[in-house]
């Protein structure tokens, strides 16, 4: 199986999870209604499948590297197809809160397991652009899933939405079966999973690394999930529109992911790092000026697309090189990091927009983007640490 086809087929899957896992946001309204109860009750249906989709990338990380990568994350797909197509035939919202929970709890195996399985057949000098690749095609999925999420809605009704990444799980999970017989697949029975996420967590270079990735979460995919929003109170946009102009943060990561690693083997990985967030910086500044603006609101969810994914591919393209043996655990950490500091990220942005507005919000965030610029800076500058940060002596 050739290297782009893996990243093809991985793609899909990390497509599928992440388009599923922001989709019941615009399905919300149609969801209460027809399950009778309120939007703020419903909402648990959102929680029920971020909390175990956070949690569960610390369980699949050591499993992935006990017991085979390709193979823990087919057994996950599979069971992540039920579940997503359980989740169309919900009744009530209980057994629709049960069946989120199931599917992301399996979906928590797709990001981590897939960053690793890249790290493994990539070498370093092809390994930024794949993980840039990946990553543009799965956030792909989640600019997306408004719009696919509305239009499903307002055609079918919101069943429909749970069936098609049914369809698309069960599509990914086949490829994996089959076409994925041919991805090389390593083992490390010896892994001793605690050890090695201490270890990380108490090495100063790597600890580095994750740090930037957890507060990258907290502003970046934290500026990005009140994008929808703030579309919607200004120009009063329906769903699909809010999608269609969301989908540009997935496209410009596509298409970063792309280019990250030419762009990292021609200035190196410190100054990708620093442009990717200073791009996302400007982004949040755009937003705050001009996001009123249609053509320059536009450019501001491109601009946070394209640095994101410099930024991110370069960090996890380090910390695949932590462990190269147990590469799934320091990807899982990788993931948690990102996904509770978006979580984070996230809550502290609906305070600050409840008290002071969705201007100030990017305002806020644009200006704590500058001081982890500045921070990361002289942390990079400092005894040259990117140097310092491949943990290769195994335990």
């Amino acid at each position: 199986m050739s290297k782009k086809a893996i990243i093809l087929v991985l793609g899909l899957a990390g497509f599928t999870v992440m388009a599923d896992a922001w989709v019941v946001s615009p399905l919300l309204p149609a969801i209460s209604k027809d399950l009778g109860v309120s939007a703020t009750s419903a909402g648990i249906i959102i929680t029920a499948y971020m909390i175990p989709f956070g949690i569960f990338q610390l369980v699949f990380g050591p499993l992935a590297d006990r017991f085979g990568k390709k193979q823990v994350i087919t057994f996950a797909m599979i069971f992540f197809t039920i579940s997503t197509g359980l989740c169309a035939v919900g009744y009530s919202l209980g057994t629709l809160t049960l069946y989120r929970v199931l599917a992301g709890i399996f979906a928590a195996s797709v990001m981590p397991i897939s960053m690793a399985l890249i790290g493994d057949i990539f070498p370093i000098e092809e390994r930024q652009g794949a993980i840039g690749s990946f990553i543009g095609i799965s956030f792909l999925g989640q600019g997306l899933c408004m719009a696919i999420g509305a239009t499903l809605a307002y055609f079918f009704n919101w069943r429909g939405a749970f069936i098609l990444y049914a369809v698309l799980a069960l599509l990914s999970t086949i490829l994996l079966l089959t076409a994925g017989r041919g991805i090389p697949s390593f083992k490390n029975s010896k892994s001793e999973f605690l050890a090695l996420y201490l270890r990380l967590l108490s090495k100063k270079e790597s600890l580095f690394i994750y740090l930037i990735v957890f507060f990258e979460g907290i502003i970046v995919l934290g500026s990005f999930s009140y994008i929808g929003a703030f579309i919607s109170n200004v120009y009063q946009f329906n769903y699909l529109y809010i999608g269609l102009i969301m989908t540009g943060f997935g496209i410009m990561t596509v298409i970063g992911g792309r280019l990250s690693g030419k762009i990292a083997n021609r200035i190196g990985k410190k100054k990708i790092l620093i442009v990717g967030l200073s791009l996302a910086t400007l982004s949040d500044f755009i937003l705050f000026i001009t996001g009123n603006i249609l053509s320059m609101l536009i450019v501001g969810v491109a601009l946070l697309g394209f640095g994101f994914i410099l930024a991110h591919s370069t960090l996890i393209t380090i910390a695949s090189e932590f462990v190269p043996r147990s590469r799934a655990i320091a990807m899982s950490l990788v993931a948690t990091c990102f996904v509770s500091g978006g979580g984070i990220g996230t809550a502290i942005g609906g305070i600050l927009i409840k008290v002071y507005g969705f201007e100030a919000f990017f305002l806020y965030y644009g200006m704590a983007l500058i001081f982890l610029i500045i921070a990361t800076t002289v942390l990079v500058n400092n005894k040259d640490k990117f140097a310092k940060a491949g943990l290769n002596r195994e335990v």
